[in-house]
This record gives structure tokens, C-alpha cells and sequence, in this order.
């Protein structure tokens, strides 16, 4: 299966020199929040295929402007081809605002989907906009990642693990790939296309 993943910056690739054979053979597009909801409605409209999201931190106006015909899958295990989705998003907390979090109430949301991942007996792919802790994260609160994502991978063993949040323009903090014991990790600022079932993951995402 092969999956887009999207995140943080609108691609100009896609957006204004939109072309449909860009998409071929794209099964799923995954976005990790910060994107504007117009283009996530417009991906879904022009490729016919189903995109999933959660939120950034930056993504209150999907109250007002939500993306149209994608499925936020925050709080849920989405399945798609036999392929369990969890979505986890938001960032650590730093001020007052939506979709920010203490380590604490992240791992409080993570307790509520027990019985979900229980039913569905785990997942595999975990898909947040913030990094997990210590893996590719900052320094600084805004861009630290959270603790309870290494648990989960620790744990439950999810193939893939997506986010965002951390920019290219960073510098050293930014990786497209990295791995932790058995997941691959994958940065999805702009965009990034990767196989479900790639085991040469490194080669090719550099």
C-alpha cells in the first residue's frame, strides 16, 4: 500500500502545480496536522482516495473551516485494507490554545483508547503531529516531544510511526527517517510518499 503523508507546509508540487498523474498509485493520504483544511478537501476531491488527519497545534479554524470529505481519526483506530490507523494529535502544551497537551493529559487520552486498541489488538501505524520524546523532538516545550509515543512503540510494536511538527528549516533537529526498536519513524513535514510494505525504508526516504 502505498501512503502520502502529509504535514506543517502546503506542497506547492501538489497544490498550485497540481497535475492528477502526481497521485497515481496512491492508496491513502495521511496528514499530521498544520495544513490549511482547504487543501486536505481538495486532495480528497481531485484523488479519490480517503484522507485521514489529526490536528497541529495550529489547527483551531477546523472548527469553523473543517476539511470536507476527510476523516480525523484523534482518539480513534481507523482501519483501512486491513491496516489499524491510531490518531493521536496535538503538541505539547506552551500556552493557552486547542490541541496542546501536558505529558499528563496525553497519556490520559492514551488510557481512554485501551479498550479500542484492546478490540483491535493494537495498531500499525500511529499517526500524531508531535514527535515523540527524545526522538527527532526540540528542546524547547513547544517542539518537545511526549514520553507516552516511546511507550506506545515499546509496547505495541506499530510498524510506522508519523508526525510533524518539527520543520525542515530546523536544522539537525529535522530527520525524515529514523527508526526505534521496531517502527519505523517518519517525519511528514510538506510531504512524503513510503510502501506499507518497504524494507529498504532508509534508502529510500533520505
Amino acid at each position: 500500500m502505498k501512503i502520502l503523508a502529509i504535514a506543517d507546509e502546503e506542497s506547492k508540487y501538489l497544490w498550485d502545480y497540481y497535475e492528477k498523474s502526481k497521485l497515481e498509485g496512491i492508496d491513502l493520504i495521511i496528514s499530521c496536522g498544520d495544513l490549511d483544511p482547504r487543501y486536505l478537501s481538495f486532495l480528497v476531491t481531485l484523488s479519490s482516495v480517503p484522507v485521514l488527519y489529526v490536528h497541529g497545534n495550529h489547527d483551531g479554524k477546523y472548527e469553523n473551516i473543517p476539511p470536507e470529505g476527510c476523516t480525523c481519526i484523534d482518539d480513534q483506530i481507523y482501519v483501512h485494507k486491513g491496516i489499524r490507523i491510531m490518531g493521536l494529535g496535538g503538541s505539547m502544551r506552551y500556552r493557552p490554545g486547542p490541541h496542546q497537551y501536558t505529558e499528563r493529559e496525553m497519556k490520559k487520552r492514551v488510557k481512554r483508547m485501551w479498550s479500542k486498541i484492546l478490540w483491535r489488538r493494537g495498531f500499525d501505524i500511529l499517526v500524531a503531529h508531535a514527535p515523540a520524546f527524545q526522538l527527532n523532538d526540540g528542546r524547547d516545550l513547544p517542539h518537545q516531544g511526549f514520553q507516552i509515543f516511546r511507550t506506545l512503540m515499546e509496547k505495541y510494536k506499530p510498524r510506522f510511526f508519523l508526525h510533524g511538527h518539527i520543520h525542515q528549516s530546523y536544522g539537525k533537529e529535522y530527520k525524515r527517517y529514523d527508526k526505534y526498536q521496531d517502527t519505523h519513524i517518519i517525519n511528514a513535514y510538506e510531504r512524503c510518499v513510503f510502501d506499507f510494505e518497504d524494507e529498504n525504508l532508509k534508502e529510500h526516504l533520505r
